[in-house]
Formats: structure tokens, sequence, C-alpha cells
């Protein structure tokens, strides 16, 4: 069974880091991609960053270009979401996602190209 379970978020000033941690069960990397999503409220989710594990890969959305880094630890089984210079605007739930095989880049970003997500983590900037 596939597990993805985040943790590391919490409340955080405007400008400050959080890392997030998503602990992956159930399958090696192998040939997957992995990452993360978001959802505001009142909002729909939103693609963040996505790691390709058969080549490393990885991609970031506009908005968090610069601030996020995608990494893994593959003896670990755990993929991060490192959030440097955070703005209110990132407060959201944060889910981590995974799925069998890589993404077409186009459709890299939708919530329905991923098969297995986590409970998800909140994050919560203040200004």
């Amino acid at each position: 069974e596939v597990q993805l379970v985040e943790s590391g978020g919490g409340l955080v000033q405007a400008g400050g880091s959080l890392r997030l941690s998503c602990a992956v069960s159930g399958f090696t990397f192998d040939d997957y991609a992995i990452g993360w999503f978001r959802q505001a409220p009142g909002k729909e989710r939103e693609g963040v960053s996505c790691l390709e594990t058969s080549d490393g890969s990885t991609y970031y959305t506009d908005s968090v270009k610069g601030r996020f880094t995608i990494s893994s630890d593959n003896a670990k089984n755990t993929v991060y979401l490192q959030m440097n210079r955070l703005k209110p605007e990132d407060t959201a739930v944060y889910y981590c996602v995974a799925r069998v095989g890589s993404v077409v880049s186009r459709r890299r970003f939708l919530p329905s190209q991923y098969d297995y997500w986590g409970q998800g983590t909140q994050v919560t900037v203040s200004s």
C-alpha cells in the first residue's frame, strides 16, 4: 500500500522559511513523479513543484521559482520541499503527491495526473 505522510508545516512570519517532508512507503524511488500541490481557502489546488525520480529533473510553478527547492533522500524514502522567503500568499494546505512514471510537461501540475496523495500539512505565513 502506497502511503505519503507530510510533516513540517506551521506558522511562520513573512520572509521566513519552512521545510516540508514527505515520508513515502509502499514503493521505491525508481521511476516516479513526486511533488507538491497546495490549496488555499476558496481556491483550486495548485501544483507547486515536481521531481522526476528517473533523472532527477525538478520543476516549479512560476510563483515559487527561486524560493522553493524540492529534493529527495532515496535512502530515507523522503521528499522535501524547502521553502524560503515565504509570503502570505503561500498560505495553504500543502499535499505531497506521487505517480508511477513521468508526466507530460503540459500536464505536470494537473491534480488528475497523480494517483497518490498525502493528508496535507498546513502552512500559514503571517504578514
